[in-house]
C-alpha cells in the first residue's frame, strides 16, 4: 500500500515538509497532481510530490486525500525538481514556489461553508433548504452568522473551509442533426400547416454532413431562434453538444504571413553557433551583444525555426507588457499557431487557456514575460532572455528569482543553449562574457544596410534654465519636434517620471503634502484631479489651502509625463501626442491599443516613461528626446549608472532603424557625466571598463555576490532592534573577507504603515551563509507572530 507525500498550502517553516496521506481505493493519483487535503480543522490545497510505503501498522491518525483537483499533472517532474532549486536560493517555502509556477486562476481559493450535522428537519429547512451545505456568503447576506454560530457550538452544524477551483474552461454550444437526411420528407409530412420556420430548419438540418457541427450563434445568424432550436430538440431533430473553445486574445486579429529574412555574415555567425549547440543537445549560455536595430530578432526566428523542425520545442522572454504584443505578433507571423502567449496583460481565462495549449503539447513556442520561464514545455531545444540586462526579470517578492538564473537551470536540464540578447548587457553577463564562462558573440551594425546609428545631442539644461525658466523643453529639442512635424516623421519623448508633479508645496510655509502610510510625499495627478502615493495606492484630493498654515499659497513643483503633455499641447497644439505609462496603460489591451495607432501614424508624438525605451521598431521614428536623463542617476544605488546609460542608450535606439537618420537630443544638468558622454556615442565597451574599475574599488558586483536582508515592523525601534540582533549574528559566522553593511534604515523608512531597515551582506566564498541564513528565516517564524517580518533577497537588483 502507497501513501501519497503531499506538501499542503499553508507556508510556514513548520508545515515546508511533505505530509504522508492515505489514497482512496476510487481515486487515481499521478505526481505533479493537486489535492484537497485535510489539516488541522481545514481543507486545503496541496501539490502530490511522491509516494512512499505505508508502515505497517497503520497509524491511526493518517487523514485520507479528499478529492484530486486535475485530471493530470500538471506540474511535471522537472517542474518539481525545479521547485527545490528555488526553494534553496531564493529563501522561500516549497509550496509558494510550486504555486508560482502555474497560472494565477489555478492557485488555491478557499471558500467557508456551513454543514448540518444532525438530521434537524426544522432547522435544516430553514437554513438549507434542500442544499447539502451553504456558503458563509450566503448566511452573512441573510443575517444567520449568530444564530448559526450558537448551533455550530452545540454541534449541530459545522463550519468547513474547502478549496474552491477557479480554472474554468470556456464551452461554446453547438447542434448536431441526429435524423438521417432522406427522412427530411417524412418529417415534413408530420407538421402542422403554415410551419415554415420548422420547415426552413428541417431543410437547412437535412443539408448538413452527418456529423457536422454548427455554433448556436451561427444558427442565430442564420435567422434561427434559440426557441426554435430548443423545439428541435424536443421532435428529437438535432441535439445540443457543449465543446470546449481556447480564450485565444490574438483570434480575431488578421496577421500576415512573413518567411525567413537575409542574413548578414555577423547575424549568420550567430545564428550557426546557436543553431549547432541545439543541434548537438549541448548546453552552452550565449551572451548576443548587438547594437539596437541589429537583428537579434531575426536570429531568434532562425534559430527556433530550427529547433521547431526538430520536433523540439522554444521559449522566448522579453521584459516589459509593452514589448510582448510586438514580440508575439512577430512571432505569430513565422510560426502560426505554434506560439502561446503568457503575460500579465492577458485576463486569467486567456492565461489559462494558453498555459493549456502549451501543457498539452498543442503550442511549442511560448513567447512571455517573467513568469513565462515556467511554460510546461518539453523537449526544449533553446530558451532566449531578450534584453537580459532588465531589472523586470527578477520577481521583488517571494520567492525572490531571476528569470535568467531559472532559464540556465532548465538549459542544463533539457542540454539546450541558453540565449542571452541586449544591446547593453548587466555588468554581470557581460563579466562572464570576458571570462568565457558565456560565450560572447557581437552585432556591431545594424540590420538595415541603410540604417545606421543616431546622432545624439547633449543639452545642458543649466544654461537652458536661464533662458527658458518653466519649460521641459530645450529650444534645441523644440525646434527638432516642430521639423518632424513639417516632414511628417515621428517622435518620442522619455521622461521616466509619471503623473502630473512631483509634489505639491506651499510657499509660504515649506509644507509638502506627504502620504499618511509612507514616508514620501504624494504626487498629483491632474487627469484623476487626486494625489496619489505611488508606493502604497492610497489617494485623496488636491488641496486649495495649505492643510499646515491655511494660507493659498500651494503650488506644484516637478514635472511627470502628465503635465508635459499639457505643456505639448500648449507649446504645439497642432501635434497628435500619445501618451504612454502605467496611468493610460492600466485597461487591458491598452499597450497595444497605443502602439498600433502610434505604428499606423494616427499620432506625431509618443510620450512616456522607460516602457517605451525598449524593442519599440518604428521606421518612421527619426527623432528621439530624453527630456531629463538624470532621474535615474542621482539615486544612492550602485547601478544607478549602469540603469542610465542602458536607458539613454535602449531608448536612443528607437531613432533612425528604416532609411531615414535619426537623431536623439538629451537634456540633462550633469553634461560631464560619463554616463552621460558615453551614451552620446553609443560606447558600451568603454562604459564597461569604467564601470567595472570603479566596482572593482568599491567591492560591488560583479566581483561580489550580494544578499540584502530586510527586516519590517509596525513600530520603528522594533525594526531597529532586530536589524541589529541580526547584523550581530551574521556577522559572527562571516569570514573576514566578507563585508556587512548595515543595519540602515530604507531609503523610504515607512511604507505601508511598516518600518524598514536592511542589512546588506558582500561575499565571495561563505559556504555556512545559507544555512546561518536559513536559520533566521526559521527563528522569523515566531517573530512573525509579533508583527516581525524578515525577507532575504539573494543578489537583489536594488539596493536602497
Amino acid at each position: 500500500m502507497k501513501l501519497a507525500q503531499v506538501i499542503v498550502d499553508v507556508p510556514a517553516m513548520q508545515t515546508d515538509q511533505p505530509f504522508s496521506y492515505l489514497i482512496p481505493p476510487r481515486l487515481t493519483i499521478d505526481v505533479g497532481m493537486r489535492v484537497e487535503v485535510g489539516f488541522g480543522s481545514r481543507h486545503v490545497q496541496g501539490f502530490v510530490i511522491g509516494f512512499e510505503d505505508a508502515p505497517v501498522p497503520l497509524p491511526t491518525n493518517l487523514k485520507p486525500i479528499i478529492r484530486v483537483l486535475d485530471l493530470t499533472p500538471v506540474l511535471n517532474q522537472e517542474l518539481l525538481a525545479l521547485a527545490d532549486y528555488m526553494k534553496e536560493t531564493t529563501f522561500a517555502f516549497k509550496v509558494t514556489c510550486l504555486q508560482t509556477m502555474l497560472p494565477s486562476v489555478m492557485k488555491a481559493d478557499y471558500q467557508k461553508r456551513l454543514y448540518p450535522l444532525v438530521d434537524e428537519p426544522e432547522i435544516n429547512e430553514k437554513y438549507f433548504g434542500t442544499a447539502e451545505s451553504i456558503t458563509w456568503e450566503e448566511a452573512e447576506a441573510q443575517g444567520w452568522l449568530k444564530e448559526l454560530a450558537q448551533l455550530r457550538e452545540q454541534g449541530i452544524i459545522e463550519l468547513r473551509y474547502e478549496v474552491h477551483t477557479k480554472n474554468k474552461i470556456k464551452t461554446e454550444r453547438y447542434i448536431k442533426r441526429t435524423f438521417l437526411s432522406e427522412q427530411v420528407t417524412e418529417l415534413k409530412a408530420a407538421l402542422r400547416k403554415n410551419s415554415p420556420k420548422q420547415e426552413q430548419l428541417l431543410d437547412y438540418l437535412a443539408a448538413l454532413a452527418d456529423e457536422q457541427l454548427v455554433a448556436v450563434k451561427q444558427m442565430k445568424a442564420e435567422d434561427f431562434t434559440l426557441a426554435n432550436l430548443n423545439q428541435a430538440e424536443k421532435k428529437g431533430w438535432l441535439t445540443f453538444l457543449a465543446l470546449e473553445k481556447y480564450r485565444d486574445p490574438y483570434a480575431e486579429r488578421e496577421i500576415e504571413h512573413t518567411t525567413a529574412l537575409q542574413l548578414n555574415d555577423e547575424q549568420q555567425t550567430a545564428y550557426e553557433a546557436i543553431s549547432k549547440a541545439s543541434a548537438d543537445n549541448e548546453h552552452r549560455v550565449f551572451l548576443l551583444e548587438g547594437v539596437t536595430g541589429s537583428g537579434k530578432t531575426e536570429v531568434y526566428l532562425q534559430v527556433i525555426q530550427d529547433v521547431l523542425a526538430k520536433q523540439q520545442t522554444a521559449m522566448m522572454l522579453v521584459p516589459e507588457i509593452s514589448l510582448t504584443p510586438q514580440m508575439a505578433t512577430r512571432f505569430k507571423a513565422r510560426f502560426g499557431s505554434e506560439v502561446a502567449v503568457l503575460h500579465s496583460g492577458l485576463s486569467q481565462g486567456e492565461k489559462y487557456d494558453e498555459w493549456r495549449k502549451l501543457e498539452r503539447g498543442e503550442a511549442h513556442v511560448v513567447v512571455g514575460a517573467r513568469s513565462a520561464i515556467f511554460a510546461p514545455l518539453e523537449n526544449l531545444g533553446v530558451i532566449i532572455i531578450d534584453e537580459e540586462h532588465e531589472t523586470s526579470y527578477k520577481q521583488d517578492e517571494s520567492p525572490r528569482y531571476h528569470a535568467r538564473d531559472l532559464a540556465i537551470w532548465r538549459g542544463k536540464y533539457h542540454n539546450c543553449p541558453v540565449v542571452l540578447g541586449s544591446a547593453t548587457p548587466s555588468l554581470e553577463s557581460r563579466a562572464r562574457g570576458q571570462k568565457g564562462v558565456y560565450q560572447l558573440m557581437k552585432l556591431t551594425r545594424r540590420a538595415n544596410r541603410n540604417a545606421t546609428l543616431p546622432t545624439v545631442e547633449i543639452v545642458d539644461m543649466r544654461e537652458e534654465m536661464q533662458r527658458r525658466l518653466n519649460s521641459s523643453f530645450s529650444e534645441s529639442l523644440e525646434e527638432k519636434i516642430r521639423d518632424r512635424l513639417t516632414k511628417g516623421e515621428q517622435s518620442v519623448l522619455l521622461l521616466n517620471r509619471r503623473g502630473y508633479s512631483s509634489f505639491v508645496m506651499c510657499r509660504d510655509c515649506g509644507f509638502v503634502l506627504p502620504c499618511p502610510n509612507c514616508d514620501i510625499s504624494l504626487t498629483l495627478h491632474m487627469d484623476t484631479k487626486t494625489m496619489r502615493c505611488h508606493y502604497c495606492g492610497h489617494e485623496e484630493g488636491i488641496p486649495h489651502r495649505c492643510p499646515n498654515c491655511g494660507k493659498d499659497k500651494i503650488r506644484y513643483f516637478g514635472t511627470g509625463t502628465e503635465k508635459v503633455q499639457e505643456e505639448l499641447a500648449q507649446l504645439i497644439p497642432e501635434a497628435r501626442v500619445l501618451r504612454m505609462d502605467v496611468d493610460t496603460t492600466r485597461r487591458k489591451g491598452a499597450h497595444e491599443k497605443i502602439l498600433t495607432a502610434f505604428g499606423e501614424r494616427e499620432a506625431d508624438i509618443l510620450l512616456g516613461t522607460q516602457m517605451i525605451a525598449k524593442g519599440l521598431d518604428f521606421e518612421n521614428v527619426t527623432l528621439v528626446g530624453v527630456l531629463n536623463a538624470d532621474t535615474a542617476l542621482n539615486l544612492p544605488d550602485f547601478r544607478s549608472s549602469e540603469r542610465t546609460f542602458q536607458l539613454l542608450t535602449q531608448v536612443s535606439g528607437r531613432a533612425g532603424r528604416g532609411d531615414k537618420a535619426g537623431e536623439v537630443v538629451i537634456q540633462t544638468f550633469n553634461p560631464e557625466h560619463y554616463t552621460i558622454k558615453l551614451a552620446q556615442h553609443h560606447d558600451y565597451e568603454n562604459f564597461f571598463q569604467k564601470e567595472m574599475r570603479i566596482r572593482h574599488q568599491t567591492d560591488y558586483p560583479p566581483y561580489y555576490y550580494t544578499v540584502k536582508v530586510t527586516i519590517s515592523h509596525q513600530e520603528e525601534m522594533r525594526a531597529a532592534q532586530k536589524a541589529f540582533q541580526l547584523a550581530e549574528q551574521i556577522r559572527s559566522q562571516l569570514s573576514a573577507q566578507s563585508i556587512l553593511l548595515g543595519p540602515t534604515p530604507g531609503a523610504i523608512l515607512r511604507v505601508k504603515n511598516r518600518y524598514y531597515y536592511q542589512l546588506i551582506i558582500k561575499y565571495k566564498h561563505e559556504p555556512h551563509l545559507p544555512k546561518t541564513l536559513e536559520d533566521i528565516l526559521q527563528v522569523s517564524q515566531k517573530d512573525q507572530r509579533q508583527g516581525l517580518l524578515i525577507a532575504i533577497d539573494n543578489e537583489p537588483m536594488y539596493f536602497i
